[in-house]
């Protein structure tokens, strides 16, 4: 057996390894002392073609005692595909870029051949100590550690802003507590809905005046998890607001939208964080609207979620949810947070809808709001509300009403 994992190298290695352990604590009982010393190997190799950042590194394939990687430049994905390249090397498209940098990174042999071939590279062998097992927690770690040192393209992303009014005039000291705040009320969301056994793993960075907020599991339930982990935040601000005079505690107001993100993972000192960041379209649109978002205001983008691998009602034969139809499906969803405990009084009923003109007998329409933003560009959103209802306390109502909408956010 081969102690030098105790060297202190080897020792700072475990130490960065540990977090993918934890991140599948229940599988990862599963492993071996053997198997997770091979893993602390690799991660040393890998951390090692990284180079501070300067490489990314896109795919992975077992091969004998050893593995395959395609190690390029951190530069070099928008170059296979920029009109400036060599004139001599064949045009790589756009789409198979974004192909290979989505969802899982292990080719076959004959694959990671073939994209070798067209990227121009020749694939790095990385010698283990001993052949991969491929046991599906060992697999789950090596995708985790690749995505590590690499960038990821995710083409549906549900992600939530919320963003502390007036921050930039509060001094210092008071930015420091509603902050710290708000993250208080990300935290107790998430324990309330481990609590009533909704599963979500968020994920946050900080937008400088409050949080972006995605679920780090894929799919719809996954995106509408994340829309009534929002009402949770917001509600749990509220209550703290009402308990307080001081400005310890902020004023909100709140963005959700569902487009795609690339996520990756920056350098903190001479390793890449465990933590990932996202940056793209849905952000840039998130940005947008809660620029034109009024306080204590929530706004949905209008964005289609891609359901096309869900296991939906077989009726429904459409790859896609418009927004209308995403509020739909999470009202439907809200059962699952029956007995929900808010300031110590249980959830009796929760809804979420979008705002629109009262049309009589009852009925409202949904109002798209056109929102023009400070580049000249344009989009529609929609106006949320929420009302979440208690046993005996007064109900939290969240968002505004459509009727108190001011010209800031115009009909469309």
């Amino acid at each position: 057996m081969e102690f030098d994992d105790l060297s202190q190298s080897g020792i700072r290695r475990i130490a960065d390894f540990s977090p993918y352990l934890d991140q599948l604590a229940g599988l990862a009982q599963e492993m071996g002392l053997r198997q997770r010393s091979n893993l602390v190997h690799l991660e040393g190799g890998l951390h090692q073609h990284w180079s501070l950042g300067q490489n990314n590194i896109l795919s992975w394939t077992p091969l004998d005692d050893s593995i395959l990687i395609l190690v390029v430049p951190h530069y070099a994905i928008a170059e296979y595909t920029s009109p400036q390249r060599d004139s001599n090397k064949a045009q790589i498209s756009a789409h198979f870029i974004t192909e290979l940098i989505s969802g899982d990174r292990q080719l076959s042999l004959p694959q990671m051949q073939k994209v070798a071939r067209l990227l121009d590279v020749e694939p790095v062998i990385l010698k283990l100590r001993q052949p991969l097992t491929g046991h599906p927690t060992e697999t789950k770690i090596i995708e985790k550690m690749i995505r590590r040192y690499g960038i990821n393209y995710v083409a549906s992303r549900a992600v939530t802003l919320f963003d502390i009014v007036g921050f930039s005039l509060l001094t210092p000291f008071e930015q420091m507590t509603q902050l710290n705040s708000l993250s208080y009320s990300l935290n107790s969301a998430h324990a309330k809905m481990l609590e009533q056994d909704v599963g979500i793993n968020f994920a946050r960075s900080s937008s400088g005046d409050g949080f972006y907020v995605w679920n780090r599991d894929d799919g719809l339930e996954a995106n509408v998890n994340l829309y009534h982990f929002m009402h949770i935040v917001l509600a749990d601000n509220a209550i703290a607001r009402a308990k307080t005079t001081s400005k310890a505690v902020p004023r909100l107001r709140a963005c959700f939208h569902v487009g795609a993100c690339y996520e990756f993972h920056q350098a903190e000192g001479l390793n890449p964080t465990m933590h990932d960041f996202i940056v793209g379209d849905v952000t840039i649109e998130l940005a947008r609207m809660i620029d034109a978002a009024l306080p204590g205001q929530i706004l949905v983008g209008d964005f289609m979620a891609d359901v096309s691998t869900e296991h939906i009602d077989p009726v429904q034969t459409q790859a896609n949810l418009d927004a209308v139809m995403f509020l739909q499906r999470a009202q439907g969803n809200l059962a699952k947070l029956s007995g929900l405990e808010l300031s110590g009084e249980r959830v009796t009923a929760i809804k979420c809808y979008l705002t629109g003109e009262h049309m009589g007998g009852g009925q409202f329409n949904i109002r798209r709001l056109h929102i023009k933003d400070k580049h000249g560009l344009s989009r529609v959103a929609y106006n949320a509300k929420v009302n979440i209802y208690r046993e005996t306390a007064q109900p939290i109502l969240l968002g505004i009403e459509d009727k108190k909408l001011l010209m800031a956010v115009a009909p469309a």
